[in-house]
């Protein structure tokens, strides 16, 4: 049990996202177009969490895609939307300040 706890709120691999940021990822804010509009991720695209399954054709021939939201729930519960769906490529980015915070240093 701990291991899915464990999974869902261990801390982001930076690494990994500092390297599709650099390469162009596909910067997708889950969160609701209200938190969206009080600031995010230079370049992002807002797509919220329930949007997202609406909304696949934005994800399909993308090399990377990086999601995030405000904890990093709504961010893994995309990530297993489009995983599903057979998107693969997909990075949790945790919340929009770790990513924003990554894109400002890359």
């Amino acid at each position: 049990m701990f291991g899915i706890f464990k999974n869902m709120f261990s801390s982001t691999d930076n690494t990994q996202l500092s390297e599709a940021i650099k390469e162009g990822a596909f910067l997708v804010d889950v969160r609701t177009p209200a938190e969206f509009s009080t600031g995010s991720v230079k370049g992002a695209v807002n797509i919220p969490l329930d949007k997202v399954q609406s909304q696949l054709s934005k994800f399909k021939n993308k090399k990377s895609i990086i999601v995030f939201c405000r904890s990093g729930n709504r961010s893994s519960q995309s990530k297993s939307i489009l995983e599903r769906k057979g998107i693969q490529n997909v990075i949790n980015g945790g919340t929009w300040h770790n990513v924003n915070n990554l894109v400002n240093n890359k």
